[in-house]
């Protein structure tokens, strides 16, 4: 009696497998391994050389990278210079929200792409970002006077949108949206100069977007900062054509751990995945962006001084650092040591095999 009972069990076991088995959706394939490919398909011969570089950099070395405010053109990449006797490998600026001849003004954005030119002339990297204005507020902003800073940045890059005007933000056709494209197509004509030079960008729009402390961070969730940095792809892409450009996302740091997955767009948005930190730049940020890039290239997108070589030891696989500007006088003997660490790559120098 027990073994037939004991044999019924197991029948009806079988048979709710099998029912399951027939029920279950098919499993999904694994994804492809990543081949480097640029997210954009119409990428530019440089944009895809570009990217390849980076990844057959990652574990070899870092780039090193020097910010400029854009109304400065070179200033603090020539002071590394001036320190170290090398050029970083990457300069970088921004476009600016402010008027007159404030670091950030944007009345000479041309003179910022002519220097853009200039240095990709001479075999430095492009890297760009912009800290811009609400779309409820006209450029340029309004810069501070005898000192004082700009009024702009609290009351606009750094201000809120209500809940209620982020919708309109993110919902095509409507006033706020319209106003916000004028912004992305002020930015595109100027990034068309350098395609149509044949200079591919690093662009890191949207930075740090998990952060509550400009207007467009801080909002997880797909409908929140995710998707206006999908609503920057489209518009660059799509509209604009701009195939010359690397999609840089980036967060930052310190974070509660698993945040940086509430801000993410979605693998076919984003080209590096990239981490900013001003403090101490711990392992576990490293092994979550690595996580997150399931893959593609890493790097950091600013820091307040290079990583030191006791870090780029245990994180070996960021692809650049980005140093802040203005702050070269205060950290000479810093950069003479990390421009001299080997694993460090200035303008000119040989790439890893």
């Amino acid at each position: 009696m027990r073994k037939s009972i004991l044999v019924a069990g197991a029948v009806a076991i079988v048979a709710a497998l099998n029912a399951f088995s027939q029920a279950a959706p098919p499993r999904q394939p694994a994804p492809p391994p990543y081949t480097c490919d640029p997210v954009n398909p119409n990428a530019t011969p440089e944009a895809r050389a570009l990217l390849k570089t980076l990844c057959n950099l990652t574990g070899k070395g870092i780039l090193s990278g020097q910010h400029n405010f854009p109304n400065q053109h070179s200033q603090d990449t020539d002071k590394v210079f001036a320190a170290t006797g090398k050029y970083p490998a990457i300069w970088g600026s921004d476009f600016g929200f402010l008027d007159g001849e404030d670091k950030d003004s944007i009345i000479h954005r041309d003179l910022m792409i002519e220097e853009a030119k200039k240095q990709a002339a001479a075999g430095s990297i492009i890297y760009l970002c912009w800290h811009m204005l609400r779309p409820t507020e006209d450029e340029p902003g309004k810069a501070g006077e005898n000192g004082r800073p700009s009024e702009s940045w609290r009351g606009s890059v750094q201000a809120k949108l209500t809940d209620e005007q982020w919708l309109e933000l993110i919902t095509p056709d409507t006033p706020l949206h319209k106003r916000w494209e004028k912004y992305m197509d002020t930015a595109a004509g100027f990034l068309k100069q350098l395609q149509d030079a044949h200079i591919p960008v690093l662009w890191r729009p949207m930075h740090e977007n998990n952060g509550g402390f400009f207007w467009w961070g801080g909002r997880p969730g797909q409908f929140g900062t995710a998707q206006l940095f999908r609503e920057v792809y489209y518009r660059m892409v799509n509209v604009h054509h701009l195939d010359n450009l690397i999609w840089v996302w980036n967060q930052n740091g310190p974070a509660p751990f698993g945040e940086f997955h509430q801000f993410f767009p979605g693998q076919s948005f984003v080209d590096v995945v990239s981490y900013d930190n001003y403090r101490t730049l711990d392992d576990r940020y490293y092994w979550e962006i690595l996580d997150l890039a399931n893959g593609k290239p890493i790097s950091l997108g600013e820091v307040g001084t290079p990583p030191s070589a006791d870090v780029l030891k245990s994180q070996p696989k960021w692809v650049w650092f980005m140093d802040w500007g203005g702050g070269v006088d205060r950290q000479a003997d810093r950069l003479k040591t990390a421009y001299g660490n080997p694993w460090v790559l200035s303008r000119g120098d040989p790439l890893p095999k």
